[in-house]
């Protein structure tokens, strides 16, 4: 496995790792394992949320590792429910309480929340303050569409580092990408191997425009290319990302499949090939729609 593992600039000149563990839908009593699976594999970004309801096994899972924390880069995210100024400021206190941290890398807004726009600009001044205070080496975004970003960098004073969505070789966001070009915002891809393309439509309401969805994983070209590079597809996608200057965040509780990830700098693709898979976009989002998320229709709130 190389030893070069490249790494990402953000805005504010911190280094972002562009291969990560992400721990969302990991059950709190395989995460632990997960988290010490993949720093001992060599994983230096672990992405979580509140929302995931595994923050504290992904503590203990650092905590087990050995590793001097500041080798770390460990994000999380503010679920919806603790919007606003004084609640988002609560919400960071609760998330580093439950990692046994005294700070995190990178906080995260969770959704943009359209309908609740107030509160999420308010979210992101909490967010502002927090950067301020030392607490947090970097603020950024989820979901955020371009319009989205535009309108709170308007009310705001940081510039977002970066802005997690949902990116695949069939939903690649090009216009969205452009739109982080243009303001210096890092893309960092949630569900990197379209797997959200695989449990969304098995999901109870699932939207019917997911049900025709394919996973990128069994398209023909990314299998060809796997055979050209002898790889596997998922290597294939992985280092796609990276090759595009993205960080990926690609999940797993299984040791072989997260060594596996981690296992994609030790080649490169040839520019046909790159261009190969960014022809294979859909236009169509696996996950839901950033605009319909709200408190009215998302309850979750989040447990102390």
């Amino acid at each position: 496995m190389s030893a070069h593992r490249p790494q990402i600039t953000l805005n504010n000149g911190v280094t972002l790792p562009a291969i990560g563990l992400g721990v969302f839908q990991s059950p709190p009593a395989e995460t632990v394992v997960a988290v010490e699976t993949a720093i001992a594999t060599g994983y230096r970004l672990i992405d979580t949320a509140a929302s995931y309801l595994n923050e504290r096994d992904v503590g203990e899972g650092i905590r087990n590792s050995g590793i001097d924390r500041a080798q770390l880069f460990v994000q999380t995210k503010m679920w919806i429910s603790d919007y606003g100024y004084d609640t988002g400021l609560r919400a960071f206190d609760v998330s580093v309480r439950k990692l046994g941290l005294e700070y995190v890398d990178a906080y995260l807004l969770h959704q943009p929340m359209p309908n609740e726009w107030e509160r999420t600009v308010a979210a992101y001044k909490a967010a502002e303050r927090l950067l301020a205070d030392g607490r947090v080496r970097a603020i950024g975004v989820c979901n955020f569409g371009a319009k989205h970003l535009d309108d709170l960098i308007a009310r705001s004073d940081v510039i977002p580092a970066m802005n997690q969505v949902e990116v695949h070789p069939h939903f690649t966001q090009r216009a969205l990408r452009d739109a982080h070009a243009r303001l210096g915002i890092a893309t960092q891809a949630w569900s990197p191997l379209g797997g959200v393309n695989v449990y969304m439509p098995k999901r109870p309401n699932a939207p019917e425009s997911t049900k025709t969805l394919k996973n990128p994983l069994e398209d023909p070209v990314i299998v060809a290319l796997a055979q050209k590079y002898a790889k596997t597809p998922a290597q294939i996608i992985l280092h796609w990302h990276v090759e595009h200057g993205r960080s990926a965040i690609p999940k797993s509780v299984k040791p072989p499949r997260i060594a596996e990830n981690f296992d994609v700098f030790d080649f490169a693709l040839m520019a046909d090939d790159v261009a190969a898979i960014d022809a294979l976009d859909t236009g169509k989002r696996g996950g839901p729609d950033p605009d319909r998320i709200d408190t009215t229709a998302y309850t979750m709130t989040i447990p102390d």
